[in-house]
Parts: C-alpha cells; structure tokens; sequence
C-alpha cells in the first residue's frame, strides 16, 4: 500500500522497513516536529488554559456550573 508523506506528498510505501513512515524521509519528519513545535498544528479542543480556569470556577462554587 502506498501513502502520501504528510510534508511533501510524495508517494511512500507503508512497510515496515521505511523507518520514516509516514514520511518520506527524516527531512520531511522533522519539517512536520517542527511544525508542531511552533504551533502551527493543532489538536481540536479546549486549551490548557480554558481546562484549568474552568477547574478552579468548578472548585470555587461547585454549584454554578451546572
């Protein structure tokens, strides 16, 4: 079976010996840490911050949120 590297989409075959896989090589893998890294992906959802606040309101009065 053959996949598309996420970076470059080029096209990479999905066996166990392409150690880069998804990507097509390291260069392409680290393009993508990179990425991340600098906020450029992201997964959907509440952030770290908007989790935490809403902790401590649930802790000051347990009642109001509900």
């Amino acid at each position: 079976m053959k996949v598309k590297c996420p970076t470059c989409n080029k096209q990479v075959e999905w066996i166990q010996k392409e150690k880069h896989r998804p990507f097509c090589s390291e260069r392409c893998r680290m393009i993508d840490l990179g990425a991340w890294s600098a906020e450029e992906h992201a997964i959907p959802g509440k952030s770290v911050e908007e989790e935490m606040m809403s902790e401590e309101l649930k802790q000051i009065n347990p009642h109001s949120l509900h």
